[in-house]
């Protein structure tokens, strides 16, 4: 905090936010794990607390050596993300300011030694560093810089803030590199997983021939531990003989060579072909990979030259395959297109090219041959240029002659050479593009300039009218948000109120029923129990809207538990249970052996899964239900699918089945009943819950419903 001492120069200096405020900043901050939503934060805060309007946040990016715009406050996104500034630039005053590690103040509207731009505008803004540079750097981790020309902030706020995003972005930074340095470490384990797996030996030896890196393979080969026999030691020291020996011929580019080694357990000999490549170990210092294949099984090679034969015949198959697939698009394309030789004759034409350069005609119009040579004679001398120059292409405009009308064709010709693998020029390929419908529309071109600036008063009149359009939509915009409020608490209110008296019926049922005031008939007992059944149905519809209200309203609670999901879904099994026995289907379901417990909110995961099950076996007549638990550890999140043999959803109504109040549009779900708010408020909880619900579905085979979960909570 020793750069508060630098404010007295700022002006506009009040008193500071509450400590209050600082520490709920502060808990936020480290509650936060990206950078972007901490510098969010962090300009919101100031906002709310320090009086700062308009300010943008630039970060230090280490690996492209700039300074870029991160966020901004009162700020275009674009404006902010087209900020970025050179690192090497040591003469700009931002960089100046960065390296300096103190607020600066900056006036554009005053003479500057070197005049620049900024989000922020003409006006007077403060550039204020994150972080001062450290021990043994030049940077420190970005700026903040504020605009001051409403009379400024509160200084000690703005300074106490970009002191505490600086901290929190270092740490961040400082957190990530450990996670790379983490990550490197298990991708050099699986190295050694992958080597030793390979049954052939594969080794590394620095440029002395000394071994640095063996997999299981070589090992037996060239290592030995004491606990062998003597002549497994004189075997395995012949090998190393004959190895480094080997090593020493030729490291300078990639070799295949035979080496005979010795089998250190049977004593045998072993052919090996050795393919060695030179690498980079260190800055300076090369090494060879060495790979050893046992070539000693005759059969083998034999049965490789016979799959390298094979291989050859597919290959000239499909080279004729591929001639053939040439000739097929030079044939299909309606530009001509014509292949020289280094000499610059013709060898290969399509049939648009052959109209334009050949006399297919048997009559000997000497007229026709006459324009076919003329042709002929222009593209021979467009493309003896290429063929005596240095470039690949070249590109020019040609008239060529129709042989039949005798017609002036303006074309554009485009000229590539082919090149072989060794540098020769072996072809020139040129296609040739009939202008004459360029020439009409550059012609047509002025006609529609001209109409263009008449559409421009006309476009000038429109934008007026659209701005005036826009303003209305944005007011009935908002009208239509405290409109949606309103209802939100319309609804909470109302199920509360309706609750109340619904609870008193349900219980003075459920008595009536239990026999307190006296035996019944048996047409009293009925009439009870449909009053109690539609009771209970009611009850779910107000829950629901109430369910519905909390949500929309941002006041539903989650409450974090570990949660393990075979106990959840046996609970589930449970309680549709009586919903099972009314029905003929088959309910099935399929968990793994030990999957992980997850944390989340366990009654709302419940409610989303009985949800899900309870509609399968509603809109399941016959057939089957199953529910299947996965987990995805790539991913790290847990899947719970429903799926049914059921009526199915159309396409066109699974794009609305997640809406509020919307139900398929069938005879048998409008038979079934309900209000529609059941998937709508499963996804809701789903999103509430940082999961998602898919749908797979075939009107008339069934549905499958899927929730995905995290196994841990990725916000806070």
């Amino acid at each position: 905090m020793a750069r508060l001492a630098h404010l007295d120069a700022l002006p506009g200096q009040r008193s500071g936010a509450s400590p209050k405020a600082k520490v709920a900043l502060v808990d936020a901050l480290l509650a936060e794990h990206e950078v972007r939503p901490c510098a969010v934060m962090t300009l919101r805060w100031l906002a709310r607390h320090s009086g700062v309007e308009r300010a943008l946040c630039a970060v230090v990016e280490g690996e492209n050596g700039r300074l870029v715009g991160l966020t901004g406050l009162g700020l275009s996104l674009g404006s902010v993300d087209s900020f970025s500034l050179d690192l090497g630039d040591r003469t700009h005053p931002l960089i100046i300011a960065l390296a300096g590690g103190e607020p600066v103040t900056f006036h554009p509207g005053r003479n500057l030694r070197r005049p620049f731009e900024t989000p922020l505008g003409d006006v007077p803004f403060h550039a204020i560093p994150l972080t001062r540079p450290d021990r043994g750097e030049e940077m420190g981790a970005g700026l903040l810089l504020i605009s001051s020309e409403d009379g400024g902030p509160m200084w000690e706020d703005v300074v106490w803030a970009s002191e505490l995003l600086g901290v929190r972005l270092v740490s961040l930074w400082y957190h990530r590199a450990q996670i790379d340095e983490r990550r490197h470490k298990r991708e050099r384990s699986w190295l050694f997983s992958i080597i030793n797996a390979v049954t052939d030996p594969i080794m590394l030896t620095d440029g002395d021939g000394r071994i640095l890196v063996a997999n299981t393979g070589a090992e037996m080969l060239l290592t030995v531990d004491d606990s062998k026999s003597e002549g497994w030691r004189r075997a395995v020291a012949l090998n190393n003989m004959l190895f480094s020996a080997s090593m020493f011929t030729n490291t300078e580019s990639p070799t295949r060579r035979e080496l005979l080694l010795v089998d250190p357990s049977e004593g045998q000999d072993l052919l090996f072909e050795v393919l060695s490549t030179p690498v980079t170990i260190r800055l300076g210092e090369t090494g060879v990979v060495s790979v050893l294949r046992n070539v000693t099984d005759l059969r083998r090679a034999t049965l490789e030259i016979e799959e390298n034969y094979r291989r050859l015949r597919v290959a000239e198959a499909a080279t004729r395959a591929e001639r053939d697939r040439l000739d097929l698009i030079l044939n299909s394309v309606q530009d001509p297109i014509l292949v020289t030789d280094p000499e610059g004759n013709i060898v290969r034409m399509n049939p648009p090219a052959e109209r334009m350069f050949t006399d297919s005609s048997s009559s000997g119009d000497r007229e026709v041959e006459r324009r076919v040579r003329a042709n002929d004679a222009v593209f021979t001398t467009f493309v003896s240029n290429l063929h005596t120059g240095q470039t690949k292409s070249f590109r020019g405009e040609l008239s060529l002659v129709d042989p039949r009308s005798g017609a002036t064709i303006p074309v554009e010709a485009i000229s590539g050479k082919v090149v072989s693998k060794h540098g020769e020029e072996t072809a020139v390929v040129t296609i040739l593009h009939d202008l004459t419908e360029a020439v009409e529309k550059a012609r047509l071109y002025e006609q529609v300039k001209r109409h263009s600036e008449e559409l421009k008063e006309k476009v000038r009149e429109a934008t007026a009218e659209l701005a005036e359009q826009n303003e209305l939509l944005r007011r009935q915009a908002l009208q239509l948000e405290q409109a949606s409020a309103m209802k939100s608490q319309f609804l909470a209110n109302v199920s509360h109120e309706l609750r109340t008296p619904l609870n008193a019926i349900m219980g003075y049922t459920h008595l009536l029923l239990e026999g307190v005031s006296g035996d019944m008939s048996r047409p009293q007992r009925e009439k009870l129990t449909r009053v109690d059944s539609n009771a209970r149905h009611l009850l779910a519809v107000i829950n629901d809207l109430l369910d519905i209200a909390r949500i929309e309203s941002g006041k539903m609670p989650i409450q974090v538990e570990t949660v393990r999901l075979p106990e959840l879904i046996d609970e589930v099994m449970t309680e549709v249970e009586p919903l099972i026995a009314g029905t003929r289907l088959e309910v099935t379901r399929s968990l793994p052996e030990d999957p992980p417990a997850i944390r989340t909110d366990r009654q709302k995961v419940k409610q989303i899964v009985l949800n899900l099950l309870s509609n399968a076996l509603k809109f399941t007549p016959q057939g089957s239900v199953s529910i299947r638990l996965e987990h995805d550890r790539e991913a790290d999140e847990i899947s719970i699918a429903v799926a049914d043999t059921g009526i199915g959803i159309a396409q066109e109504n699974q794009k609305t089945i997640f809406e509020a109040f919307e139900q398929a549009d069938s005879s048998y779900a409008r038979r079934q009943g309900g209000t529609g708010l059941g998937l709508s408020i499963c996804r809701r909880l789903a999103h509430l819950l940082d999961g998602r619900i898919t749908l797979v579905s075939t009107l008339g085979e069934g549905s499958t419903f899927t929730l995905f979960l995290p196994c841990q909570p990725r916000t806070s």
